[in-house]
């Protein structure tokens, strides 16, 4: 932010001291604000619409789901531009479109236990890092203790 503040106004000087120069350094602040305005809003959203068709398109029968409205229920058939899913103990079929889905949980479920199983890995290497080094601590002191006592 103090970027572009000391862009506008150094143009701001600028404008004052030579018409034209000021000018031109509106139009490359303007040009800044675009590229910064692409990469902070623009770009995510759509990854995010990118990633959220991925997980439209990779729907498959028995997956747990979220609809955009809350409906939660199980996918029973799919077809190219809708599905039927199964809400309730009652099993109530509900017909919905693709668009209409927010989140799978049964995907996010996998995810997280991934994650948490590759935590577990680095603590457990992390660990045994750790044990290694206080075993060879403690042979340096041994042998540190035992010059001392000669």
């Amino acid at each position: 932010m103090d970027l572009i503040l000391m862009m506008a106004s150094s143009a701001s000087n600028a404008s004052g001291a030579a018409g034209s120069g000021g000018t031109t350094q509106y139009i490359i602040l303007m040009v800044v604000l675009l590229v910064v305005m692409y990469f902070f809003m623009i770009r995510p959203q759509k990854k995010r619409q990118k990633e959220e068709q991925e997980m439209r398109a990779s729907l498959e029968i028995g997956d747990e789901i979220v609809t955009i409205g809350g409906i939660v229920g199980r996918v029973v058939t799919i077809r190219e531009n809708d599905l039927i899913i199964e809400t309730g103990s009652d099993r109530n079929k509900m017909k919905i479109e693709r668009w209409a889905i927010n989140t799978n949980k049964t995907k996010m479920e996998q995810h997280q236990k991934e994650v948490e199983a590759a935590k577990e890995a680095a603590k457990a290497k992390k660990n045994k890092k750790d044990s290694k080094k206080n075993s060879v601590d403690e042979t340096n002191k041994d042998v540190v203790d035992e010059t001392k006592n000669d």
